[in-house]
């Protein structure tokens, strides 16, 4: 993708500020765990859990729970210690809705995107790729220039794909809808077949997310592109000790299971094309809930 060539009058003024430190936890994907679980989990034959040429209502897979959450403060009725598994639904979100969430990160990254594969857009920090680093988004546009990036509909949108999703995800594990909490991080990811130029642009290493992040319990993903159709490689993978269980992306498709150490996973290396997916995370623990995109409390 070229550089966009105009700059942002606003942008001109004063250099973007880099983003605070725990802002980069969204894209650190190579850790010692992450090649440490690399080598416990070994390339194996691939199972298609999910082929994006059918349709799911809904889809299952139940497996045991790992110690993980035993680490930490267990909330009953909410901490997965007890069920855990991978679930995949198609049709809860439509390919306009699609359209306009996408829209979203395309207008963003027309002010960053970073040097290497893997580009990521935090609506709740404003964590935005740019070149070799982060910055805010937040802190270097204007208010206008915000809200013709990110439209008041299309945050609201946004929060309403959360809420489904919330809600698929207290109805599939029997969690009572007021115990289970959007947390940090949550962002856009677009992943293209650049080299890597840093280790944030790594995307493909094996990793667990509850050890990685900390504060997720469950994760989601909802798929913003074809597999086969606008990229080829970009599977999400799930490293099973018996065999690799795939997941291939299709437009509208929301993937979600529990993120311990039951369900290490990578994505396969972009070789064409771009690929385009939402993260949406949640936790059981009350004091790692995050508010709305920021921006809302700016009406």
């Amino acid at each position: 993708m070229k550089k966009q060539k105009r700059v942002n009058k606003t942008a001109k003024k004063k250099e973007a500020p880099a983003i605070k430190p725990y802002m980069l936890a969204i894209a650190m994907t190579v850790t010692a765990s992450s090649i440490f679980i690399a080598v416990l989990y070994p390339k194996k034959p691939y199972s298609v859990f999910a082929p994006s040429d059918d349709f799911i209502s809904l889809k299952s897979m139940n497996i045991s729970c790992s110690n993980d959450y035993h680490k930490s403060t267990v909330f009953p009725g909410c901490t997965p210690t007890l069920v855990c598994g991978r679930h995949v639904i198609d049709g809860m979100v439509t390919a306009e809705e699609v359209d306009i969430l996408l829209s979203i990160v395309k207008r963003a990254l027309k002010h960053g995107e970073s040097d290497g594969g893997a580009s990521i857009l935090d609506l709740h920090s404003g964590a935005l790729s740019k070149g070799r680093k982060f910055v805010n988004i937040y802190k270097y546009l204007d208010k206008n220039e915000l809200f013709k990036i990110f439209p008041v509909d299309h945050l609201k949108l946004f929060v309403a794909v959360k809420n489904r999703i919330h809600k698929a995800i207290s109805e599939q594990f029997g969690i009572h809808p007021n115990k289970l909490f959007l947390t940090k991080p949550t962002f856009f990811s677009r992943m293209t077949s650049a080299p890597a130029q840093t280790q944030h642009d790594e995307y493909w290493h094996t990793h667990i997310d509850k050890i990685q992040y900390g504060s997720f319990d469950y994760t989601s993903l909802l798929y913003l592109s074809n597999y086969k159709k606008e990229f080829v490689g970009g599977r999400f993978i799930f490293d099973d000790t018996s065999g690799n269980v795939t997941v291939e992306p299709k437009l509208g498709r929301i993937s979600f299971f529990t993120s311990g150490s039951e369900n290490p996973h990578h994505v396969e290396k972009v070789t064409k094309g771009t690929r385009f997916a939402l993260t949406i995370s949640f936790s059981c623990d009350p004091k790692e809930a995050i508010k709305d995109p920021v921006l809302l409390d700016m009406i």
